[in-house]
């Protein structure tokens, strides 16, 4: 009698075995490439953020959902007003979102202390174009708040920010720890993705 060496006694097994290796793999090489692309994407083009305090408020509330664009500034510099995440400059393991006021070669400056006789705590800003300051016209603080704390005496360096946030009485920016250098900036806030009812991009404001 010939017997038949190496015989499977369960025909069925090694399919279902290699199925299940396939599978695997395919899962495996799907796992690859969304590392391959969401990654590199999350570190140069965009990622989320979620709003933590009340620093921006009216404008921004905790828990709000975010997209910063991390590209932009890759090809030009920051605008004034812009409304950026940064890493806080006494711990970079710290994120804070607050808006952009002065660039450099500005001096920045809150009235009284302007020399303009305005006695309201409006923000001014000196430079070589406007060497008697102009008054920033931001609409995106309520009326009647007041902007205070202690003016800069020294115009911003070449990669040099100073930021503010929206809610003046009670956010720690500039005023407190100083200027923000550029190298701390994460990206513009580009999108607001949560409350769906506030969803939309966001736009830097013209002065």
């Amino acid at each position: 009698m010939d017997i038949e060496e190496n015989q499977n006694p369960n025909p069925g097994e090694d399919g279902s075995l290699k199925a299940v290796g396939s599978f695997l793999w395919d899962l495996l090489k799907i796992f690859i490439i969304a590392l391959v692309i969401i990654i590199p994407f999350r570190i140069f083009v965009a990622e989320p953020f979620v709003v933590s305090g009340s620093s921006m408020l009216p404008n921004f509330h905790n828990g709000d959902y975010l997209i910063v664009d991390r590209l932009t500034y890759r090809f030009s510099p920051p605008a004034r007003g812009d409304v950026i995440v940064l890493k806080y400059p006494k711990d970079t393991s710290q994120f804070f979102i607050k808006r952009i006021i002065g660039l450099p070669g500005d001096k920045v400056c809150f009235s009284p202390d302007c020399k303009t006789g305005d006695q309201d705590g409006h923000v001014y800003i000196f430079n070589s174009q406007y060497p008697q300051g102009f008054r920033l016209n931001e609409s995106y603080i309520p009326a009647g708040v007041e902007t205070l704390g202690q003016s800069m005496n020294q115009p911003l360096g070449s990669d040099e920010y100073f930021v503010l946030g929206d809610n003046r009485t009670a956010s720690s920016d500039s005023r407190i720890w100083g200027i923000l250098p550029a190298d701390d900036i994460v990206g513009r806030v580009w999108l607001r993705v949560f409350p769906p009812e506030d969803a939309g991009i966001i736009r830097t404001p013209a002065y």
